[in-house]
């Protein structure tokens, strides 16, 4: 069976609605490295959407779950629990950069995490509305959507979505949105919106995944805390992609001097299984009453066993430093390109949450350019993924146990790309 058969069944079987970017289908993986049916080598700077940051079937990862799978696959943990998941709870509590005691819920995918982290600020707050911002991400369920600050293509025709959500301009020094911007506008719609004292929570991506791996500055943190603190509103941080050493930390919000009172996580929690988390203060956590929160799938004992292995090779195999250390170069790589390619707008990332932004020569966002960079390199055994409310960015999420020398050769890879891409822009252009 080959990629194009198979494609052709795909297109029968399953609706469009469920968008595929690449035209292969995959057979097998190892670390950093995904081949096809028919037997092509891809270098994977995708990492499943930031979810393999210890890579495809790291060992550690696949013996626990092997040894989970000899035991029991499935009680529901709400009816039977058992101590590994009771152990990892333990285990998150410790690393959240939450202020006092915290508890932990586990769920199964990141929206169902922030549905709950809504569900639980709403009960302790007393309250309804929430703020996010613009460009951020949140997931695709009606919530998530409804926080979710990008319109395509997530949100066409699904509305309308539940009310008493607000946005606020994410700071974005290329776009030309400035912190006191964003602060300003938050002045505006306490005034304008929503009383301040209705509101249960603010939650933020430390670093907008979707919307462009925009970093958020410590300043704003501090000011969000602030006003949080002055209104007793919650802030949540949603690291969802941030989390689990992709910006050189456990967590991205171990940057900032302020702690959030809630932090929801998923992706790489659990290197591949589905698994997601929501951590909170424990007075905080507590608010909802017995069988307010759970789900039939929520902490799956397999997944369960992935995460603690995960965990233990962060630390053991020392990824956080190597997040720092692989992101430094590919940042120091795309802004030496920048140098000689004008439709490098802007490079910027956080540890190994690094991307490149792209203009065209009208000086306008170029998503065009970003899809040429993607063919090219596709074509050349490298997996990109874009992003951006413009779609004019590429993000760099290879695994951060990926061979030093599958790396530079991937950064050749990827100024071959660039190379072909903007050389067959000027063409058009000219």
């Amino acid at each position: 069976m080959n990629n194009q058969q198979i494609d052709q069944r795909r297109t029968a079987a399953a609706p469009r609605g469920v968008g595929v970017m690449c035209n292969f289908y995959a057979d097998r993986a190892e670390n950093a490295t995904i081949w096809d049916v028919e037997g092509r080598a891809f270098t994977d700077f995708a990492a499943g959407i930031a979810v393999l940051n210890t890579g495809h079937r790291h060992p550690k990862v696949v013996a626990a779950i092997h040894a989970q799978l000899d035991r029991f696959t499935h009680t529901s943990y709400q009816i039977v629990p058992y101590e590994s998941g009771v152990a990892l709870m333990e285990r998150i509590n410790a690393l959240a950069p939450i202020a006092g005691p915290k508890k932990t819920a586990l769920f199964s995918t990141g929206a169902e995490a922030v549905e709950n982290a809504i569900k639980i600020a709403r009960a302790h707050t007393g309250r309804s509305g929430v703020i996010a911002f613009g460009g951020g991400f949140h997931g695709r369920t009606m919530m998530t959507l409804a926080l979710t600050g990008k319109v395509a293509p997530y949100k066409i025709g699904f509305g309308p979505f539940p009310a008493e959500v607000y946005h606020l301009p994410f700071p974005n020094e290329v776009h030309g949105v400035s912190v006191q911007d964003s602060l300003d506008a938050l002045t505006q719609l306490f005034k304008c919106d929503v009383e301040a004292r209705r509101v249960a929570a603010i939650i933020i991506e430390p670093v907008q995944g979707e919307g462009g791996f925009n970093v958020a500055p410590a300043e704003l943190m501090v000011k969000l805390r602030e006003v949080c603190d002055a209104n007793g509103i919650l802030l949540i941080a949603d690291e969802v992609q941030t989390g689990f050493g992709r910006t050189g930390k456990m967590f991205a919000m171990e940057h900032h001097t302020v702690k959030p009172d809630l932090i929801t996580m998923a992706k790489s929690l659990a290197g591949g299984m589905p698994l997601s988390a929501v951590c909170g203060r424990a007075e905080v956590m507590d608010a909802p009453a017995p069988g307010g929160l759970g789900g039939t799938y929520a902490g799956n004992p397999l997944a369960v066993a992935a995460s603690h292995a995960v965990i233990d090779a962060l630390v053991e195999e020392k990824l956080l430093e190597r997040s720092v250390q692989l992101g430094a170069r590919m940042q120091e790589y795309l802004t030496e390109w920048r140098e000689r390619c004008p439709a490098i707008r802007d490079v910027r990332g956080l540890g190994s949450m690094v991307a490149a932004e792209f203009y065209g020569a009208d000086g306008q966002p170029s998503p065009t350019l970003v899809a040429k960079v993607q063919k090219e390199a596709l074509d050349r055994g490298l997996l990109l993924l874009s992003c951006g409310v413009y779609g004019n960015v590429i993000r760099f999420l290879y695994p951060l146990t990926i061979p030093e020398a599958q790396f530079e050769a991937a950064l050749v890879t990827l100024g071959e790309a660039l190379t072909a891409a903007t050389q067959a822009d000027a063409a058009v252009a000219a």
